[in-house]
């Protein structure tokens, strides 16, 4: 098996992980990585699972998921919201996003995000 597949095998592993832990360890290690890659993979799983926790890392976060600075991986993380088939916990996330605390990057990007689900 090559290191590629490996690699999506043990991310899509932790996605699919019951415990929440996973979604610490999927933010700590996959989302910081410097290979634009891991980040696309960890981000997609991050927003597969569906869950508040893991999709604030991934909305909420400057510099990860949607807020990426690699367009590759954010367009994916959005890519990977709009196919979701259940959207009622990232609107939820991405409602929170346009709170006044966030900074004016993540508040746009949800409005952005969230104009998109619309016409999906």
């Amino acid at each position: 098996m090559n290191k590629d597949k490996e690699l999506n095998y043990i991310i899509e592993a932790l996605s699919r992980h019951e415990d929440n832990s996973a979604v610490g360890v999927l933010e700590r290690v996959g989302t910081n990585c410097e290979d634009d890659e891991v980040r696309r993979l960890t981000a997609r799983a991050l927003i597969k699972r569906n869950s508040h926790e893991s999709l604030s890392v991934a909305i909420l976060e400057k510099g990860k998921g949607v807020n990426d600075l690699s367009t590759n991986v954010a367009m994916g993380a959005i890519n990977e919201i709009l196919s979701l088939e259940e959207k009622d916990e990232a609107l939820k996330v991405l409602t929170e996003a346009e709170d006044e605390k966030y900074e004016d990057c993540i508040r746009e990007t949800a409005r952005s995000i969230r104009a998109l689900m619309a016409f999906s």
